[in-house]
Parts: structure tokens; sequence; C-alpha cells
């Protein structure tokens, strides 16, 4: 199986620096539990984007500090890319700015979170499951870091989990589509490391409550599964 990672990841402070990019880290998110698989990263954020998709089974898109509005021309572009990639029924997966950029580029809203930052580990609810979803608990933990989420739905998906704070948290469109608001490639460490980052830049309160979430790992490997289970009945 071999797979493109789009990264849309924008920072590149000493911070990000310092750690593994999304790139590599979808790399190792999927070489947990599929080794043998092949991912190749494009910098889309830099205008990197793939001169085909033909010789790839998926594409995966990642996070990003940047918004959907910001109004940039690689955004436009990915968008567009986006649409012709679900027109075409190619597995696609994303991944909170990935999971906006796609239900945007569907049809949805996006706008901010109505109470703010959301920072750490959070629990979603299942709410609808796919076949690739059995490994997942009814109470999903992963990793968050977002102020931005799907507000209206695009018109024919599914909603696959959600809590009070995020009616949105993942969504599926037919066997082609998968997606999370939350961050699976995050891992204890690094989310860790920037929650404290964050910390003289967001209220006290969320700093405190993210690292109170931290005491309890999320379920990532249960989510690389799906995410591996849901390419694999794709093809």
């Amino acid at each position: 199986m071999r797979l493109a990672i789009l990264m849309a990841n924008t920072d590149v402070s000493d911070f990000a620096r310092a750690h593994p990019d999304d790139g590599q880290k979808f790399s190792s998110l999927i070489a947990s539990v599929r080794p043998a698989w092949d991912c190749t990263v494009f910098l889309v954020r830099e205008g990197e984007f793939p001169e085909s998709l033909e010789r790839f089974d998926g594409v995966i898109v990642t996070g990003s500090p940047a918004s959907v509005h910001d109004g940039h021309a690689w955004i436009a572009t990915l968008e567009t890319l986006l649409r012709d990639i679900v027109a075409q029924k190619r597995p696609l997966f994303g991944a909170c700015f990935g999971h906006q950029l796609i239900a945007q580029a569907l049809g949805g809203t996006i706008g901010p979170n109505p109470g703010g930052w959301v920072l750490g580990r959070e629990c979603t609810q299942v709410t609808a499951r796919r076949p690739y979803m059995a490994t997942l608990p009814e109470a999903l933990n992963l990793y968050a870091a977002h102020v931005e989420q799907v507000i209206t739905p695009p018109p024919g998906i599914e909603v696959l989990c959600a809590n009070a704070a995020c009616p949105i948290g993942g969504f599926a469109v037919e066997r082609h589509v998968y997606t999370t608001q939350y961050h699976p490639e995050m891992q204890p460490a690094f989310i860790a490391a920037l929650t404290q980052h964050l910390a003289s830049m967001l209220p006290s309160e969320v700093i405190e409550q993210a690292r109170a979430s931290l005491h309890q790992q999320a379920d990532t490997l249960a989510f690389a599964e799906s995410i591996a289970e849901f390419f694999e009945q794709a093809r």
C-alpha cells in the first residue's frame, strides 16, 4: 500500500524543528500497524503537490495551525484537489485541519469552537461505527489542539463521533472518506511538550485542563488500526 501524505502544517518555529514534523508523525503512525506500507510526504504548505495520484492507494491530509479561512493560494489549491479526490472516490483520510478542509470542500462551514481552545486528551463518543472502526472503544480518547471546528456539516456525510463541545468530531462519506477533528498522530511526549510550549499563549484554565487530561494516554494504536483498515476496505 502506498499513501500520499499532504502535509499542511505551517509551523516552522524552533519548537516545531525540535520535534518530528507531521509527515514523520503520520508515517510513524501508519508504520505502527502496517510497517510494510510506503508513505510519501508532500509539503503542500510550500506548494508541493503530487503530479499525479495514480501511483497512490490513498491520501492523508494532516493538521495545521493555519485556518481554512486564511486565504493562502496553497489552501485553495488543496481544497480543489480534495474536491477532486472525493469526486473520484479515491481513499482519503483527514485530521484536524484536513478534516475541516475536506468538510469545507464538500459544502460544510468551519468556525470558532464555541468554548474556545481545546487542548490535551479529549473524549468523543462513537455515534456510528463503520467496519474499519471495530477496534475503537465507544468512548474514544484522542489528543486535541484546535480552536476551530466544523459548524455546519456538508451534505451526504455520516457523523462518526461527537461530544457536547464538538458535535462533528469525525465523519465518513461512503467507503472513501474518513476524518477526525483530533490528532491521532500525536504521541504523549509531544502533546505534553506542546502544552508546555503554549502555556504562555493560551488561557491558564485551558493549559491546566490539558495538563490534567494527560495523566491517561489516548487510544492511538486503536485509531491507527482503524485508519489502516479504512484504506484496506476502500481499495
